[in-house]
């Protein structure tokens, strides 16, 4: 079968290969690969930025979101059942470590993937499988952080720093929770276009020199309970800190290896202000994510940038690496 495999080592890089069909062990199945979504921590992964933990060798196929049918069930396998259309969950525990689909273990930029068969969850028939691949991760990250990093509560302002795959997912999830006002900071003038058409009540420029006036504004004086840094950088954060009010929450989604500063530190511990980290989701969380998806209370079809073939899977990297076109998700398919 054809692989898009991340190779480690001096000269890392992503090349498509040709390597055998895995079978499935007694507690696992093998997926047939319908879509596959493309994440800036791929991209992070063949930049050198992120290195696997796990990875048992120096070859691993990407892809760690994921979603397919059973093809075949590994002995004994009862709990699962050939056709069934899954996603798969980003990762599974191992030992009280999880490790990561895609990065620890093979992933499913590949025709067929294996998955433990407590990692796949059931999606219903009208769910699309471009727009189902990326719920664990693109949309379950920032519904963990919302809703148990930052415990946002019904009618809390909040900020967006960052309106790309994680955070254009959070506007219209801070919508769902009730968030208000949801205000969205981004630079480029397509993201803030696309934040208002998802939900955000503002949207800003994080260039404008009045943007904190502009959030104080907004909220009445009362400045952001929560903001969120879904873009992984060092200004974002210190803009965002100077923009919460008393006992605001700063959660940190965006990954970086930069230093956080804190340059007001007297006024950060005077208002009892707090920097929470934050990273990726439980399976719960995505669980919930499919309830509401099957009950139509959230809708993912504007996620979906591109669909590419697998064979493309440089390109989509490429794509993403470099904003082309703005994307939220770009998806490929075997």
């Amino acid at each position: 079968m054809l692989a898009a495999r991340l190779h480690l080592g001096p000269e890392r890089h992503l090349a498509l290969d040709e390597v055998p069909v895995p079978e499935p062990g007694p507690d696992q199945v093998l997926i047939e690969v319908a879509a596959a979504g493309v994440c800036l921590s791929d991209v992070h992964l063949i930049d050198g930025t992120l290195t696997p933990l796990f990875l048992d060798g120096d070859v691993v196929t990407l892809g760690h979101e994921v979603a397919g049918t059973v093809h075949t069930l590994g002995p004994g396998v009862t709990a699962a059942k050939v056709g069934d259309r899954v996603l798969l969950q980003a990762g599974e525990e191992r030992n009280g470590a999880v490790f990561t689909r895609g990065v620890d273990y093979d992933g499913g930029w590949a025709e067929y993937a294996l998955a433990r068969v407590d990692t796949l969850v059931p999606i219903p028939d009208d769910l699309p499988f471009e727009q189902a691949c990326f719920i664990p991760d693109a949309v379950s990250t920032p519904w963990a952080a919302i809703t148990a990093t930052a415990q946002v509560r019904p009618a809390e302002p909040v900020g967006v720093w960052g309106v790309g795959g994680l955070g254009a997912h959070g506007v219209q999830l801070l919508r769902l929770m009730g968030a208000a006002p949801i205000i969205a900071v981004d630079p480029l003038p397509a993201a803030r276009e696309r934040a208002l058409e998802f939900g955000a009540d503002l949207a800003l420029d994080p260039a404008d020199p009045d943007l904190r006036s502009q959030v104080f504004a907004a909220t009445g004086g009362a400045g952001l309970a929560a903001a969120f840094d879904f873009a992984g950088v060092a200004a974002v954060r210190e803009q965002a800190i100077i923009c919460l009010g008393p006992g605001g929450r700063l959660v940190l989604v965006g990954l970086t290896d930069k230093p956080i500063t804190i340059t007001g530190g007297t006024a950060f511990s005077f208002f009892g202000q707090q920097l929470r980290g934050h990273y990726g989701s439980t399976p719960e969380h995505v669980t919930e994510l499919v309830k509401l998806q099957r009950l139509h209370r959230v809708d993912f079809a504007r996620s979906v940038s591109a669909v590419l073939p697998l064979a493309d899977a440089e390109k989509a990297v490429a794509a993403l690496e470099s904003k082309q076109g703005n994307p939220i998700r770009i998806v490929l398919e075997p």
